[in-house]
């Protein structure tokens, strides 16, 4: 093994806390993985992993080391992209993973569109809103919406994924339209439940303030699917804090209403994430082109709603 490969089996061994893994991916004994990388650190005159019997963990310097290793791997692989990308046309399985709610609206029309283009390409897609490991699960790449985790993960922002409070206008006749974040102790609301705070919402004095202004809406509904609250604020049944991709048509169509137009939920994104250390081949590249092309960078479904402030 070169230094190049060392490098790669670091990340492999950082990637997978294990050198056992690391050595299968690479090829290796497990032995022969151990040694490599203890070559290594003397090479460089530091301890890069905390080895037990039972765990192995990155030490500071580690993970210092990591990111550069990282990021100088990705370049490698993406240089070496774009000389094959020119000389082979994007085939074979593409494994996605994408949460379930833009799955359904917007990823799988996209899907059988690329399709079209590039008939040679089979997608193997999973839809959920749990947490997806690229590397242990094996998946090409996912499609993400929300804050990322910091990670090994590359990451390209595909568009804003804004969220904005809505209800049914015969709610707002019934009830009143909330003037404020505070008011919403006092309305029906309709809460994501896979969200990181419990029965919080968080709004940002607009535009482009830095003030948060926490709010604590009184909840008669939760559901971990979004469409599931979608359908209840159509049906009158209180304020959801929904993303635009959900509620764009009905907003459109006015079978719902923004409020809090004075306010911005806290804001989000579209990403398409890929391992790091994995070689970015035709059919990932061409199909991150595709979906950054149709869906940024202001996405469709913003487009054709009514303007509202910050929103």
């Amino acid at each position: 093994m070169d230094r190049l490969d060392d490098l790669r089996l670091f990340t492999c061994v950082a990637e997978t806390r294990s050198f056992t893994r690391a050595a299968e991916r690479m090829g290796l004994s497990k032995s022969a993985a151990s040694r490599r990388i203890a070559e290594l650190e003397a090479r460089l005159g530091a301890r890069l992993f905390h080895r037990t019997t039972r765990s192995i963990s990155l030490t500071q310097v580690g993970q210092g080391f990591h990111e550069r290793v990282s990021q100088i791997l990705a370049d490698l692989e993406e240089a070496e992209g774009l000389v094959a990308s020119q000389h082979a046309a994007p085939r074979g399985v593409l494994k996605l993973a994408a949460p379930m709610s833009f799955g359904l609206l917007h990823l799988g029309p996209a899907i059988c569109a690329f399709q079209e283009r590039f008939p040679e390409v089979q997608v193997d897609v999973d839809l959920s809103d749990r947490f997806v490991d690229l590397v242990d699960e094996g998946y090409d790449l996912a499609v993400r919406i929300g804050r990322l985790k910091d990670s090994s993960l590359i990451a390209r922002r595909i568009c804003p994924a804004r969220r904005v409070a809505v209800a049914s206008p015969a709610y707002l006749q019934r009830r009143g339209e909330p003037a404020t974040p505070d008011a919403l102790a006092e309305h029906d609301c309709l809460h994501y439940s896979n969200a990181s705070v419990a029965d919080h919402w968080s709004f940002r004095a607009a535009p482009g303030s830095e003030m948060l202004r926490p709010a604590r809406p009184a909840v008669t509904m939760r559901a971990n699917n979004g469409d599931i609250l979608r359908t209840a604020a159509v049906a009158g049944r209180g304020i959801a804090v929904l993303p635009t991709f959900i509620v764009g048509d009905d907003l459109a169509a006015g079978r719902l209403r923004a409020v809090l137009l004075d306010w911005t939920v806290s804001p989000s994104a579209l990403h398409a994430v890929y391992p790091a250390n994995r070689h970015l081949s035709p059919k990932v590249r061409a199909f991150v082109d595709f979906i950054a092309t149709r869906f940024g960078p202001e996405p469709p479904w913003d487009t054709a709603l009514p303007a509202w402030p910050g929103g």
